[in-house]
């Protein structure tokens, strides 16, 4: 390094022994939202940070905690709550990286591994904990061996996630037990209301920073995003040609697959395996263990495909990813920016594929509309789809009739179950009360739901039409949404060029695959009939 190395960082405050690790790492100069941040959050303000996913965003809260630390070296110094367990132990990495001149002490606590173990590296001090809310949590109300009232800093990573309803209460608990002084960071790709907002974590107003990207856009430009359309119940047909014709070019390509519950997750590993389409699968319900042998093969590219579910989306800083393949599109466009994110990270280019389907046109729009980006098509050759339908559909019931759904439920049960006893509640009231809970979530969703398609609906016709087809609501809200979703999808793919034939196209399928499936019956039938003959 001379003189002039790092001037950049330099004039951001930052110390030379930071900036020589950072040019160790091959940063030579800051991104916009550390040159925005760092200073600020060096003089002791609050900060809210929001940028695109692969923009430095963890740098920007790290090296001003570390060069804090520095001058005042104890434990614990530093908080960082974080939603997903694989991004705790990569936020960890970096910070380790970073500290290494320091002899840092990073502990990380996070479900899914042992407790007693986490507990013995909290008595010990650590200079920084980096944790998920659940367990952490669990540690505060459960031992009292370690305190984090002295705190300098407490970092909300993916601060958007963190502030939904499903981490309120163990926040709550997190922050009781936190020092009334601190400095509070929230970073995020997309920052919410609740985060600005927020009355369980009041921020210094008089000395407060919100930071965010000039560019609204919230993709990047180097991110080629595309779509396939595809019959519903052919999914995972064309989620295969899709891999298959890109792998044709970019056969070594890292790729992420990402669908939208945990079940669905395990039987599309199984069956790309079972079809010799190597991968590797990532979900809530994995041990710990697994979860982090599985990213090591994809990272050391022993396997090239990841199939995951919403895990994944969020901070994961996998460089080498050139394809996110969305199975089914996110609910929201906020995940779909989280998702697509894993791809073209820091300049690089990378492409992202979303399957839809006629009933997708509405929330795909919803999705342009956030990221202000049509998707261009993918063309995938129908007839060579058709040709695989048997085979993968076949394939497809084969793993589900081997996977075992009563794993899956108990193991969701005896976490929830493991929680609420070291909490010193009745199992048996709280799953009651639970489902009392899930019930009102279901119908406010689908009342929602409803409105929304209303809304839809009076924007492409008028105002009295749309009342008369939703009349029935109250009688049978699931048929009304089904009915209002169908009309509203209809009306979209007529509006726009791109899907003018979708239904026709559909259809030609259809007639396709039951060709091809009549003749593989016909074909079979006199096969036997051979064998008889002879």
């Amino acid at each position: 390094m001379n003189e002039n190395d790092g001037k950049e960082f330099t004039q951001l405050g930052v110390k030379p022994w930071l900036i020589k690790q950072l040019f160790s790492l091959g940063i030579k100069s800051p991104t916009p939202i550390q040159k925005g941040c760092i200073p600020q959050i060096l003089a002791g303000d609050d900060c809210i940070g929001a940028a695109k996913t692969g923009s430095g965003k963890t740098f920007a809260f790290a090296l001003p905690i570390l060069q804090n630390l520095a001058e005042d070296p104890y434990g614990i110094f530093a908080l960082v709550l974080t939603p997903t367990h694989e991004l705790a132990y990569q936020i960890a990495d970096q910070f380790s990286i970073l500290g290494q001149p320091l002899k840092l002490r990073v502990c990380i606590v996070t479900g899914g591994s042992d407790q007693i173990e986490e507990a013995l590296k909290l008595c010990k001090r650590p200079h920084i904990v980096v944790a998920m809310p659940g367990r952490l949590a669990d540690h505060i109300s459960g031992c009292d061996t370690f305190s984090l009232k002295k705190i300098k800093y407490l970092v909300l990573d993916e601060a958007d996630r963190l502030f939904s309803e499903s981490f309120q209460d163990d926040l709550e608990t997190i922050f009781n037990a936190l020092p009334a002084k601190r400095q509070n960071l929230l970073f995020s790709a997309t920052i919410t209301d609740d985060v600005r907002e927020s009355k369980l974590l009041p921020l210094n107003k008089d000395h407060l920073l919100t930071w965010s990207e000039t560019d609204t856009q919230l993709t990047v430009n180097t991110l080629d995003q595309r779509y396939v359309v595809c019959p519903a119940y052919a999914r995972d047909v064309y989620l295969v040609q899709t891999l298959r014709k890109y792998r044709e070019t970019t056969p070594s390509s890292h790729v992420i697959v990402f669908t939208d519950t945990k079940k669905e997750c395990q039987v599309l590993s199984m069956m790309l395996n079972a079809i010799s389409m190597d991968n590797v699968c990532l979900h809530g319900f994995m041990r710990q263990r697994e979860r982090v042998a599985a990213l090591a093969q994809f990272r050391s590219n022993l396997k090239c495909t990841l199939v995951a579910t919403n895990v994944a989306a969020r901070g994961l800083d996998i460089p080498t990813v050139d394809l996110v393949v969305n199975h089914k599109l996110p609910l929201e466009p906020k995940e779909y920016v989280h998702r697509v994110g894993r791809t073209a990270r820091a300049g690089r280019s990378g492409m992202a594929i979303s399957l839809i389907t006629p009933y997708d046109i509405l929330r795909l729009g919803e999705i342009e509309d956030a990221i202000k980006t049509k998707l261009t098509e993918y063309k995938i050759d129908d007839d060579e789809a058709v040709k695989i339908f048997t085979t993968v559909s076949v394939t497809r019931r084969e793993q589900e009739a081997q996977l075992d759904n009563e794993e899956f439920e108990q193991r969701k049960r005896n976490y929830r179950v493991k929680r609420w006893i070291q909490a010193g509640v009745d199992p048996d009231m709280m799953e009651e009360g639970l489902e009392e809970m899930r019930r009102k979530r279901i119908k406010a969703a689908k009342k929602a739901k409803l409105a929304k398609l209303k809304q839809v609906q009076s924007q492409i016709k008028n105002e009295d039409s749309t009342q008369d087809r939703l009349h029935n609501e109250t009688e049978d809200i699931d048929a009304s949404i089904k009915s209002g979703l169908k009309k509203v999808n209809k009306s979209l793919m007529k509006k726009d060029d791109r899907f003018k034939n979708v239904i026709g196209k559909i259809s030609k399928i259809k007639r396709k695959a039951d060709n091809v499936k009549a003749k593989e019956v016909s074909d079979s039938a006199k096969k036997k009939k051979v064998k008889v003959v002879k």
